[in-house]
């Protein structure tokens, strides 16, 4: 078995070179690396979800991701495997799911998160639009997009985001 340290600079290096191959030799690859691991190994299964969730077989992310939060994954690769398991579920139709994950995850306490955690929160907000929209809620969508994309823009945040507060009173012209 090989040290943690190790094990991530392959895991990093692969996903660096995800265009370099055909998808079920990715795959292949990541299995092979969760095969170096203890079987109910959190991060080895999250990472064998993503890596069949980046080649395009989201019900089988949805089963390592569901395993990988089940044994206990923790820090930023569970905050991830939420977005991304919330991601599939709405991708594979099931757009209510995916607000369920998202909103929970949205709604922890920001001192129950590190900063890596915390700078994937737009992340959450974005994947939460989605589902959102996907759900006829399309106000809730775009007021929670525009709030997120606020601060990021040079000038015009506050009014962005009071605008994006008043999507949700406003009438919505129906």
């Amino acid at each position: 078995m090989t040290n943690d340290h190790d094990w991530e600079t392959r895991v990093t290096a692969l996903w660096e070179r995800l265009d370099d191959h055909e998808p079920a030799d990715f795959r292949a690859r990541f299995a092979a690396l969760a095969a170096e691991r203890p079987a109910d190994d959190p991060a080895a299964l999250f990472e064998q979800g993503a890596a069949h969730d980046s080649t395009g077989m989201p019900e089988e992310a949805v089963t390592f991701y569901r395993r990988a939060l089940d044994l206990g994954l923790t820090g930023l690769r569970r905050r991830r495997a939420v977005i991304q398991l919330a991601s599939s579920l709405r991708n594979l139709g099931r757009p209510d799911r995916s607000v369920e994950l998202l909103t929970a995850e949205r709604d922890l306490p920001a001192d129950r998160l590190d900063a890596d955690e915390q700078a994937l929160s737009g992340a959450v907000d974005a994947f939460l639009a989605l589902a959102l929209a996907d759900t006829g809620r399309d106000r809730e969508a775009a007021s929670l997009a525009l709030g997120a994309l606020a601060p990021l823009l040079p000038r015009y945040n506050r009014s962005l985001a009071y605008y994006a507060r008043a999507l949700l009173t406003a009438p919505d012209g129906s």
